[in-house]
């Protein structure tokens, strides 16, 4: 297994990042004339006239309380979309390194490596939705600097198999990012567990979902401190507002809520499930460990247009390999779900 800093790019390695005052000073208090903030106030009624903390130090302490992680392997990013881009720009050498990703997939893998001029290694899932180890490890290379493996997936639903994940981990000397944006919906434990068995193992997890903060955009990377520190070498200075970490900080205190609330989507999805079943032109509803569906209907493109017609809007997954014919089905409220299934039916009465 390679060190971190064998890993990290050659011009990042001396890199004089942009720093604040505030990067320096510890603390809430004091007189603050270092960063052309207006010292009167604002023009709200709330004081939102000076920067955000630029470590997010009290949102960071409450986190690893109820993650049971020390503050120095938690990153905060806006969404789980920044520390994707902060991965690569940071491991991964435009033009000459690769990222490797498993379709089908979460798409922001794919586009921000595109964007980042870094190749990307695909290798298809099988047929039921895992990691085909023997193609996998017959398309490693030297290049690949970066795995993602999306767990449970996304747009399929499924966890990834435990047993695989950790061959992988064993195997693969480069960074391993376990994307575990819908693991509050599943009973299985967090990779977090075992981060300290694998230095190089990077867990994503997000609060748009079981938390019901996507609006806020607020997403966690998990992982060995060598690689929160060059995430944060090169993350903007304030990238966590002051409003969203206020507003999260609140949000933690309320854990019971977040529970309950997945309590309720877990029976809402079964609802869902049965009533989908039911229907003649559903195919097939994927088995699933997270909050929505993948589903196989019949004339795909044409309930999809009609959904849409009539005001519900769903994901259309018929263009991913291995997702032909299927549309992507978020658990909605009761009410949503039944709107759902009615339009469904009165689909069929055409």
């Amino acid at each position: 297994m390679s060190k971190i800093g064998d890993l990290i790019r050659r011009h990042l390695k001396n890199f004089t990042p942009y720093s604040t005052a505030r990067d320096d000073f510890k603390g809430d208090r004091g007189i603050f004339l270092d960063a052309n903030e207006n010292a009167l106030g604002s023009v709200t009624s709330e004081n939102w006239n000076r920067y955000p903390d630029p470590r997010q130090s009290h949102l960071k302490e409450a986190m690893g309380k109820i993650k049971g992680i020390a503050q120095e392997c938690i990153f905060m990013g806006n969404g789980s979309d920044e520390p994707i881009d902060l991965l690569i720009r940071g491991f991964c050498e435009p033009g000459i390194d690769e990222v490797m990703i498993f379709p089908p997939t979460y798409g922001m893998y794919k586009v921000v490596a595109n964007i980042n001029n870094v190749s990307v290694n695909e290798v298809l899932l099988t047929q039921d939705f895992q990691l085909d180890m023997t193609l996998i490890k017959s398309a490693l290379n030297n290049h690949v600097k970066i795995i993602f493996i999306c767990s449970p997936n996304n747009p399929t639903g499924n966890l990834i198999q435990v047993k695989d994940i950790w061959d992988l981990a064993t195997v693969f000397k480069g960074i391993i990012v376990i994307d575990e944006a819908y693991i509050d919906f599943t009973d299985t434990p967090s990779w977090i567990e075992v981060l300290s068995k694998f230095p190089h193992l990077v867990v994503l997890q997000t609060l748009s979902k079981a938390w019901g903060l996507a609006s806020l955009r607020l997403g966690m990377a998990f992982c060995h401190p060598k690689i929160v520190d060059v995430l944060n070498l090169i993350k903007p200075s304030y990238n966590i507002s002051g409003p969203v970490q206020n507003q999260v900080l609140k949000a933690l205190k309320e854990e019971d809520q977040m529970r309950s609330f997945v309590e309720e989507i877990k029976e809402l999805k079964k609802e869902l499930e049965s009533a989908l079943n039911q229907l003649p032109i559903v195919l097939k509803v994927y088995p699933s460990e997270a909050n929505f569906f993948l589903v196989k209907f019949k004339n795909v493109q044409e309930i999809f247009q009609y959904l849409i017609r009539n005001e519900i809007i769903l994901r259309d997954r018929s263009g991913l390999v291995l997702c032909e014919d299927c549309i992507r089905i978020t658990v909605g409220t009761a009410f949503e779900n039944k709107q759902l299934i009615l339009t469904l039916k009165n689909y069929l009465k055409i």
